[in-house]
């Protein structure tokens, strides 16, 4: 259902929730606000950009998406690739990629992929996500140490060869700094919940900085005077060509946009007892960022930190989300000249525990002792994300959980001969079949084999039916193909079904189905198959298809008998 959650929370709303909402809103725009300036420098654009994505993102993202408290704006997954971009293709490069990424989030929506995108395998999840975690961290080196050095290298393995050989050039000064703040965040959720610690850290360490004159590098120092003025449109300049380039990155964004925004409901979700609308999720995070993108911002998607931030306050609306946008707004308006005293040590702290959090290092080491395949598409994603891009390790991973997917659904699908009563097979791996429907008051006539198939009969199965079936032992007159566990079956499980049937009618052995199932038997009818084999040798169930397989051999029998007493009579 394409309509906002804020439209029907809307009704029977009261005043007392309403002071519930704004005050979870306005703890969550101040638990933002250093997040925010973070997120942005992280990513290689000016600290206003990340106050301005909060802004109009944030309150878009509540206003219009699927969830009763998502809290939306920048966050630290997408911080490699906007830092990647922007160093390729600049500022405006960013912005068309945020645009077109958010145009395929709206079609996401519409075209009501928002099931679909929840199938992306949590160990590909989990991987990129540890690889943007240590990427974030390693980013943050620079300034946690004070280094005087020029910008930092997009590439992991030049980033740190960079760091090693500026070393020397450590400011303890800025360490002390960053350090004060990374004690701060680390023991104050102890001292209160109610007020965020960033908050803290930021107001403690830049006071500090300012008292005693310390020499460290500040947002202003780097930045210049931040803009405290309301976001205006802009229209980015690019090619054609160079639109077109950057595709490949907006799909990233969109998909990546989207897993976050999923995640983050689906939290949420179980936090309130709810039950939030993913397409809409997707259509809402789709125009936010767009206008994101027009107001100056960088791409933005469910936080999920500052939604639980939000839950644990009393927020249960989406007003909460939009009181926190405006939130934001008022600091921007009437505070954000004074971001500029912020030391960046201090941000560096903020985004090292973000990066701990979110590399959730304890989900990691236990995806370890999951199945080797699992654990292939975690590790080769996580390598992927840190050494080359997130792009080609999402790209990749994807292709290698479907293809490690494949052959799981091909090793779990089997062919063999079965024993039933009154009858034997001459296959060494024949076995009997323990449920009643098998072994009851059966009889197999002489010159008959039943062969039973397993799971999905598909293409990565296809090859082994094949096989098993060419040692079918000696030429029956009949072989039956159990198909009662066949849920579902492709184009290439037909063909080895057709290449199984032309093969039997040339050894003069007629092919009978038994209890064929829907999908199946809508493929069968479908293809010229069925007309081939003919209805008639489709059998609702093993009963009917042995006794159809007895007709058979009576009738040859008959026939046989017919043609050897004319011969005898010539």
């Amino acid at each position: 259902m394409l309509v906002p959650k804020l439209v029907t929370t809307l009704k029977g709303y009261d005043r007392k929730q309403l002071l519930r909402d704004a005050t979870a809103g306005l703890i969550v725009g101040i638990v933002a606000l250093p997040l925010c300036i973070a997120f942005a420098i992280a990513s290689g654009v000016t600290p206003d950009r990340g106050l301005y994505t909060g802004i109009v993102a944030g309150f878009l993202i509540s206003a219009l998406g699927g969830s009763r408290v998502q809290v939306g704006g920048p966050t630290g997954a997408f911080v490699v690739i906007v830092y990647g971009i922007v160093q390729k293709y600049g500022v405006d490069g960013l912005t068309v990629a945020t645009l077109m990424a958010g145009v395929m989030l709206v079609a996401f929506g519409l075209g009501k992929l928002g099931v679909a995108i929840r199938f992306i395998p949590r160990p590909l999840v989990t991987g990129f996500t540890a690889g943007i975690a240590v990427i974030i961290a390693s980013g943050e080196i620079k300034d946690f140490l004070g280094l005087k050095m020029g910008a930092v290298p997009a590439d992991f393995v030049p980033k740190i060869a960079a760091l090693t050989a500026h070393v020397g050039t450590v400011n303890p000064v800025a360490v002390l700094v960053a350090l004060l703040a990374l004690v701060i965040l680390i023991v104050w959720p102890r001292v209160s919940h109610r007020i965020p610690g960033p908050l803290i850290a930021l107001l403690v360490s830049t006071a500090v900085v300012q008292i005693f004159h310390l020499d460290v590098e500040t947002i202003g120092s780097r930045f210049g005077r931040i803009s405290a003025s309301l976001p205006h449109p802009v229209v980015p300049h690019l090619t054609f060509a160079q639109a077109a380039s950057l595709v490949g990155p907006a799909f990233t964004i969109a998909l990546l946009g989207g897993i976050e925004s999923l995640l983050s409901a689906v939290v949420s979700d179980g936090m309130i007892g709810a039950q939030h609308r993913s397409n809409m999720e997707l259509v809402g995070q789709g125009v936010a960022n767009v206008a994101s993108a027009l107001f100056g911002g960088i791409p933005a998607t469910g936080a999920i930190a500052r939604t639980a931030t939000n839950v644990k306050n009393g927020g249960r609306t989406p007003v909460a989300g939009m009181v926190h946008a405006l939130t934001l707004l008022l600091i921007t308006l009437f505070f954000g000249r004074w971001a500029g005293f912020v030391p960046m040590a201090t941000l560096a702290s903020i985004l090292l525990v973000v990066a701990y959090h979110m590399s959730e290092w304890r989900v990691f080491r236990t995806e370890l002792t999951s199945p080797r395949s699992d654990v292939a598409v975690m590790l080769v994603t996580f390598g992927l994300t840190v050494l080359v891009d997130l792009t080609v390790a999402i790209e990749v991973g994807m292709v290698l959980a479907a293809f490690l997917f494949m052959k799981r659904m091909a090793e779990v699908t089997d062919v063999r001969p079965v024993v039933l009563a009154g009858g034997a097979s001459g296959a060494e791996d024949a076995e009997e079949i323990p449920d009643a429907d098998a072994t009851g008051n059966y009889r197999v006539p002489r010159y008959v084999e039943v062969y039973e198939i397993n799971g999905p009969f598909f293409f990565g199965a296809a090859a082994a039916f094949k096989d098993t079936l060419a040692r079918v032992a000696g030429k029956p007159r009949v072989l039956i193909l159990r198909m009662r566990r066949v849920p579902a079956m492709d184009a290439t499980g037909l063909h080895a079904l057709t290449d199984v049937v032309h093969r039997s009618r040339k050894d003069g052995t007629l092919v009978l189905l038994s209890e064929v199932q829907p999908q199946p038997l809508a493929t069968l009818q479908r293809s010229v198959l069925l007309d081939e084999i003919g209805e008639e040798q489709l059998c609702p169930t093993l009963r009917d298809a042995l006794a159809r397989a007895d007709e058979e051999i009576e009738a040859r029998r008959l026939l046989h008998g017919t043609a050897r007493h004319q011969a005898i009579n010539t």
